[in-house]
């Protein structure tokens, strides 16, 4: 007995003090030294905090190449995240110097090389976001060091420039925009000089985002800069063929911002827009609005990407072939409208109130207003073809949700992931649907209990939130985590989901024009999981057969 009470003591010093830890690490820019956290018998993960990949950024300039620093610059604390409005739209906070990134290094018993690497794009429609320190209270969504260790990866967040500082334009070369693009190519372009030095491979990178950081993801594979860069993709609700992902008109937003600041709209606009203090063009943000059914809310984020005939030299719906040889994974939550929708339909979430069929009307002529009242009409009639004669209120109210899920992401995924396939040489193509329950939803919760997984659902579960704070969740929602986490990390690896490191519920069939097959992820999952052709009918209705309607042009001038 006595003997064992010194043996286990030793057995666990050995554990913690044998995990590897790279030390100091020389990257282009100088000497850097993380943490080393200690995860168990033989496991540890090397963490790095704020290392700079670009220069503090020039106001709507390019970013430069860092000019790098003496001594060891200990990554071990967040930097800021960049200047943006805060929740209220009422002050502004985060720094203009925001170009930096963390590092996640897994370790077993001897120090890792060669490791996949993915790196994350954070969401929040272009104008908000952040991936430095906590999101919420004292819970930091997107710390990489679960994926890590489980799927045995290196995972890097970066910051980049949103709102006016990150894509105000005039579309045309006096202020091109792109800015917060440019950022992420810049981080990307670090990875892939430096990242062998923290035992990574720069020639199998993943990149992986969500929401506008999905988008982000998908136009990162559509620019001709990244050539050679990464080889993998991951868009989770969000591509660049989102209706708020691109902005047709700029100018008008930054004409908008002009007059805001005081300068004048001329030929003088940019160099006064150029010389004006960065919180005070921050401020000048066109508010995000409260939606209503007849001006829906995804139609107030209005900094977006623009087609600027350099990052982007033409639509993305024509620049696929660029991404030829990338292997990309595209999906959506089976609610991701939801969110979006019940802002619009107040009543919708509404356990105790009514949704008129009127206001699902509304919402469809809106998304249909190019094309007038014929749109909305067939648009109504399609959605509404599976009602009774008295069509219940969940009926309604889930009708709206799905048009809302339809037309703001899993029309355009499906679209793109079409796109993909067809100019594929050597990438290969993967579609999903996560389909789990809220986790909001049901009796004593705030949602409907018929509401699935709603926007930012995924997140928790791709970054194994339910092992890293086990008391709130049940062992469903591991088992959900630790199947995305195995599907992402083997794709990162080898490029198919269901093959790597790490043991899969189901195999996750390829998409091709042809089968058109997709994964449906929930925390039960069997061979039925598999499906064929995703709300086919709904993806044909809005990118066949309502842009072949003649446009309306009394709605389209108004």
């Amino acid at each position: 007995m006595e003997t064992l009470k010194i043996l286990l003591p030793l057995v666990f010093l050995l554990g913690t003090t044998s995990a590897a830890s790279l030390g100091v690490v020389q990257t282009v820019g100088g000497s850097v030294q993380g943490l080393n956290i200690p995860l168990g018998l033989f496991r540890s993960v090397d963490v790095f905090k704020g290392i700079p990949f670009a220069a503090k950024p020039g106001t709507f300039e390019k970013p430069r190449p860092h000019p790098g620093w003496s001594g060891v610059l200990k990554a071990t604390k967040f930097a800021p995240r960049c200047l943006q409005l805060s929740v209220l739209q009422t002050s502004s906070w985060g720094s203009e110097d925001c170009l930096y990134l963390n590092i996640w290094v897994p370790h077993g018993r001897h120090v890792s090389s060669n490791l996949p690497v993915m790196v994350w794009f954070y969401g929040g429609g272009f104008m908000v976001g952040g991936s430095m320190g906590p999101n919420f209270l004292n819970n930091f969504l997107y710390s990489g060091q679960e994926i890590s260790d489980r799927g045995d990866v290196i995972v890097v967040s970066v910051g980049y420039r949103v709102g006016t500082l990150g894509f105000l334009s005039t579309g045309d070369s006096g202020l091109p925009g792109n800015y917060g693009l440019w950022d992420q190519h810049a981080a990307i372009a670090w990875v892939h000089r430096n990242i062998h030095a923290f035992g990574g491979d720069q020639d199998n990178v993943t990149i992986f985002g969500e929401s506008a950081g999905g988008a982000s993801v998908n136009f990162q594979m559509l620019s001709p800069h990244n050539r050679g860069l990464f080889r993998r993709a991951i868009s989770q609700s969000g591509v660049a063929l989102c209706p708020w992902a691109l902005n047709r008109n700029p100018r008008k937003v930054t004409e908008e911002v002009a007059v805001k600041v005081d300068c004048p709209t001329d030929d003088r606009m940019v160099d006064c827009l150029r010389s004006t203090d960065a919180k005070t063009l921050c401020m000048a943000s066109p508010m995000i609005q409260q939606g209503s059914p007849d001006h829906p809310g995804v139609r107030n984020l209005l900094l977006s990407p623009v087609v600027d005939g350099d990052f982007l030299p033409d639509h993305p719906a024509n620049l696929f072939h660029n991404a030829a040889d990338v292997d990309f994974i595209a999906g959506v939550n089976i609610m991701d409208g939801h969110l979006f929708t019940a802002q619009d339909i107040p009543s919708l979430g509404n356990k105790s109130q009514d949704t008129p069929v009127q206001d699902v009307r509304r919402l469809l002529a809106a998304y249909t207003e190019e094309k007038g009242p014929a749109g909305a009409e067939l648009a109504f009639a399609e959605y509404s073809s599976s009602w009774t004669a008295t069509p219940s209120q969940e009926d309604i109210k889930r009708t709206a949700v799905d048009v809302g899920t339809d037309f703001i992401f899993l029309v355009p995924t499906q679209t793109a992931v079409h796109l993909h396939a067809a100019h594929a040489a050597s990438g290969r193509t993967f579609s999903y649907l996560l389909s789990e329950p809220s986790l909001m939803a049901g009796p004593g919760k705030p949602y409907h209990a018929w509401v699935g997984a709603d926007h930012a659902d995924d997140l928790q579960f791709v970054f194994g939130k339910p092992f890293a704070t086990p008391k709130a969740y049940t062992d469903r929602h591991r088992d959900l985590s630790g199947y995305m986490i195995a599907y992402w990390t083997n794709f990162a690896r080898t490029g198919d989901p269901s093959r790597g490191s790490l043991t899969v519920p189901v195999v996750w069939p390829r998409f091709t024009s042809a089968g058109q097959k997709f994964l449906d992820i929930s925390a039960k999952m069997n061979d039925s999981s598999t499906g064929q052709e995703m709300r086919s009918r709904f993806v044909h209705l809005w990118a066949s057969t309502i842009p072949s309607l003649p446009s309306n042009h009394s709605s389209a001038a108004h």
